[in-house]
């Protein structure tokens, strides 16, 4: 009978309160920084705003989210200096937004969340309608296409 090696046991991160103070993060963690960038966009104030951000999110690997009332574009992308091991390939020479990044507030908790979070066109379209409501007598919904006119 052959022996059936043990499943490799998966490497857990401790939880931040757990590690000493002063210790690195970035040692126990899966460079979630470096998975993503966000740019700060307006805040939408009318109907037109949102058409911008569907527009955004038309495209792959994009969303958009807001937090503390503050609106962001979140691009998902690797940064292409990521190593393997999840360490920074040109860490002395890094950009000054990385070198002033710190881990105060960071995401190495798996249990971050926003305010609100939109993957999709139509999530953001759904939303600018609840917001801005059709005028008295429109519908929200796509006007009824003409008959073909082999049935008018």
């Amino acid at each position: 009978m052959a022996t059936v090696p043990p499943p490799a046991t998966a490497r857990t991160k401790p939880r931040r309160e757990d590690l000493p103070p002063g210790s690195n993060l970035c040692e126990h963690c899966t460079a979630k920084c470096c998975h993503y960038f966000a740019l700060p966009i307006d805040v939408p104030k009318e109907f037109a705003d949102f058409e911008y951000i569907r527009w955004y999110l038309l495209h792959d690997r994009a969303s958009v989210f807001v937090e503390d009332g503050d609106w962001y574009l979140l691009v998902h992308t690797t940064c292409k200096h990521l190593q393997d091991d999840h360490r920074c390939g040109i860490y002395e020479t890094r950009p000054q937004i990385c070198r002033d990044y710190t881990t105060d507030e960071c995401e190495y908790e798996d249990e971050w969340t926003y305010d609100m979070y939109f993957e999709t066109p139509e999530q953001i379209h759904e939303f600018a309608e609840a917001m801005f409501p059709p005028g008295k007598g429109k519908s929200i919904r796509s006007p009824e296409p003409p008959m073909l006119p082999v049935l008018a």
